[in-house]
């Protein structure tokens, strides 16, 4: 097989064939239709902050690069769901803006808050701006993600460098980078981002650029971009393993969203952007993603994962704070604007799925009709968490169509 993705996934009991059929047919048509709604396609970013590790290589200068933000001028103050309009923010009002920010405020945040509250920070309508292949590539690139695997990933100290898993893998006499000696919470977080790194490249294989001649620009699923990269023979026997890797975050993100229910089913949780009728159906639809994610049986079991000493997890919780603050870091180094801003935004929802799962005490003492003082999520924290989720729901279903693919190109 060429993909030879199959059975069960290490570290949890689940296959991969119940996660496809649960996600394309349950999950994935629910989940695009959540995030097309107001509250969760306006995402508040802060793209202009220089990166702090290196010297700027200067921005990608790829017109397909650009993110172009919501003009913050007077306009209507909540908007009524449209998508047929593609070329203005629909909620492009300076009041309705404003008005959200009196609305929000939360603490505890897993990732760089800054971004949020810097007069540089700008609202970002996702539906304007997909994420897909720019054409940004090359040394740039790969030092991100050779300083997001080395800095982050409590690497063992017999692995060969880089860590990034898009070079050749040449650990001992061939065992996984993660079944080396790390402890599970430790190898979670190697696959965790490992499995972040698989459903971009996804994303970016399922909508390459495939032309632009004559002023039109042709977007599509690039089977030979996506073998390069996951590929059994091509990649060495690694492809498979970034796949997995794809099904154990989907998995993770899927746990937290489950445990976080409650938080969200109090009538004290409004997900408000001023029009009510359009926000009472917007969480109408966020409770029925709930509801299919509690019917799913094979649920990751993330006791395993923080079942250390109180003052242990307590530390654990810090660590993997600081090293999701430092990514998010890292990603101010992404040349590309819009390759930036969705993995600024993934990584601002693995990390909340994150504080979650480190939260499941709180969750569950939480007042039904007063804000909690314990555990809370702020606009931005909800909006990366669930378009985040729905980045990796969209792999998993873009991966049976490249399976497809794959089989016609044999």
């Amino acid at each position: 097989a060429l993909l030879q993705l199959t059975g069960v996934l290490d570290d949890c009991f689940c296959d991969v064939e119940s996660i496809d059929v649960f996600n394309n047919f349950k999950i994935y048509p629910r989940i695009k239709k959540l995030t097309e709604r107001d509250y969760f396609r306006y995402y508040r970013v802060n793209l202009k902050r220089p990166c702090p590790f290196w010297p700027d290589d200067g921005h990608c200068s790829i017109k397909d690069c650009h993110v172009e933000p919501c003009p913050e001028v007077r306009g209507p103050t909540h908007s009524h769901q449209s998508t047929n309009n593609n070329n203005t923010c629909l909620l492009s009002s300076k009041e309705a803006f404003a008005d959200w920010a009196r609305h929000d405020d939360a603490q505890d945040h897993f990732c760089e808050l800054d971004d949020e509250t810097s007069p540089d920070a700008e609202y970002v309508d996702l539906l304007l701006n997909p994420e897909r292949f720019t054409g940004y590539k090359g040394p740039s690139a790969w030092r991100v993600w050779n300083s997001i695997y080395e800095e982050n990933c409590f690497k063992p100290r017999s692995v060969y460098r880089p860590l990034n898993p898009l070079a050749p893998s040449r650990g001992e006499s061939g065992k996984s980078i993660s079944a080396l000696c790390l402890c599970l919470e430790k190898r979670v977080f190697y696959r965790l981002i490992s499995g972040l790194h698989s459903s971009i490249n996804i994303h970016l294989c399922a909508k390459y650029l495939l032309d632009e001649g004559w002023g039109q620009t042709v977007w599509g699923p690039n089977v030979k971009e996506f073998r390069r990269r996951f590929d059994m023979a091509e990649t060495k026997g690694e492809g498979t393993r970034r796949l997995k890797n794809l099904y154990f975050l989907y998995l993770i993100e899927l746990r937290a969203l489950y445990k976080v229910a409650p938080y969200f089913e109090r009538s004290i949780v409004n997900l408000y952007t001023g029009n009510s009728q359009e926000d009472g159906a917007t969480k109408d639809l966020l409770l029925q993603v709930f509801n299919e994610i509690k019917t799913f049986p094979m649920h990751f079991d993330e006791k395993s994962m923080f079942a250390g000493h109180k003052i242990e997890a307590k530390t654990l919780k810090e660590e993997f704070r600081l090293h999701f603050k430092n990514i998010s870091r890292i990603m101010d180094c992404v040349g590309c604007s819009k390759c930036r801003l969705w993995g600024k935004l993934q990584t601002q929802g693995l990390g909340t799925a994150l504080k979650i799962l480190f939260s499941e005490k709180e969750i569950k003492n939480l007042p039904e009709h007063s804000p909690s003082k314990g555990f809370q999520l702020t606009r931005q924290e909800i909006v990366a968490l669930m378009n985040a989720f729905s980045r990796l729901s969209t792999s998993i279903y873009q991966l049976h169509n490249f399976r497809l693919l794959l089989k016609e190109n044999r």
